[in-house]
């Protein structure tokens, strides 16, 4: 594969959901996934969280800190994770040539819409929200 830009995926949760969105043409077993997108030249992780979910579903979010980061298993794409939080607008499909839907999925309820479970330190992230609700 050739040398392709950083993804940066948007951890958004409001009210004890989690923003997903489904992707119009699957990869794998990846339909449902976080907002996320490449990271464009000149541009940091937390800039393209923020983009790449007003680009998708039309919510303005202001990032936060990172999670990390990895390879991913579907996609072999490397990931870098960041907490945001949403400021403005609602979640709906606003690219409907690269997104088929958003859900704001419970914590609890996740393993309904993934392959496989999250990325370790998202998943702490969210149990730290789920137990301090």
């Amino acid at each position: 594969m050739p040398d392709l830009p950083p993804v940066a995926a948007a951890v958004i949760v409001e009210r004890g959901r989690v923003l997903l969105v489904r992707r119009r043409h699957p990869e794998g077993d990846l339909v449902w996934q976080l907002p996320a997108g490449e990271v464009e030249d000149g541009e940091t992780a937390a800039q393209a969280a923020e983009r790449e979910t007003a680009e998708e579903t039309g919510l303005k979010v202001t990032a936060g800190r990172a999670l990390g980061s990895r390879v991913h298993p579907d996609t072999g794409r490397f990931l870098l994770y960041v907490v945001c939080e949403a400021v403005g607008g609602h979640a709906h499909v606003a690219d409907d040539e690269e997104i088929a839907e958003v859900a704001w999925v419970e914590l609890g309820g996740l393993a309904d819409f993934l392959p496989r479970p999250l990325f370790g330190p998202v998943q702490e992230h969210l149990d730290a929200l789920l137990h301090s609700r």
